[in-house]
């Protein structure tokens, strides 16, 4: 399936995702007591490889990009204009955001974490139920969105995302593997 255009493809998508992300987060069970260690392959070059160590930074970098969507949208709905990345951060500068959610979050416990991103979910997806297919995937309904589409976020922050997510969980159960 191609990167979702409509609200039925957006929800099928998130909700196909979500469930396979985790699956694999049970048949994984034994690998994910290991730390995640991505440093002997140069291919892994971005960011996150480095900065997340285990499942529930992971989870809490899902979670922390969905409340950045519900809060976006919620605010904007109610006259108060803001960006999807909140200030001092830009679309340059998110890596930085990125690892002040990391830190934020490192005494939270994975079964917190694991509760937070289940209810954010659900959350973000009542929040996209809400919208037409129209407000959802046409331009120009909203100008606080800019020159994409209000549905476009709901997809990177649901079903792209999650597929980043199992991309790292592979990766780590290969990393696993080769021991």
């Amino acid at each position: 399936m191609g990167r979702p255009t409509t609200k039925v493809d957006l929800l099928t998508a998130a909700t196909t995702n979500y469930e396979k992300f985790n699956a694999l987060i049970m048949e994984m069970k034994e690998e994910l007591r290991e730390p995640f260690n991505f440093s002997d392959d140069v291919k892994k070059k971005e960011a996150h490889w480095q900065r997340d160590k285990n499942l529930r930074d992971i989870l809490i970098h899902l979670y922390e990009w969905q409340q950045l969507l519900i809060n976006w949208v919620q605010s904007n709905q109610n006259g108060d204009k803001k960006p999807f990345i909140p200030e001092p951060y830009n679309w340059r500068s998110y890596g930085d955001m990125n690892v002040e959610f990391w830190e934020k979050h490192q005494s939270t416990s994975l079964e917190d974490a694991k509760s937070m991103f289940q209810k954010s979910h659900a959350d973000v997806l009542k929040l996209a139920e809400s919208f037409s297919n129209e407000e959802l995937f046409s331009k120009g309904i909203y100008k606080w969105v800019g020159g994409s589409t209000l549905g476009s976020y709901f997809v990177s922050v649901t079903s792209s995302h999650y597929d980043w997510a199992m991309k790292k969980l592979k990766a780590h159960r290969k990393n696993c593997a080769n021991k």
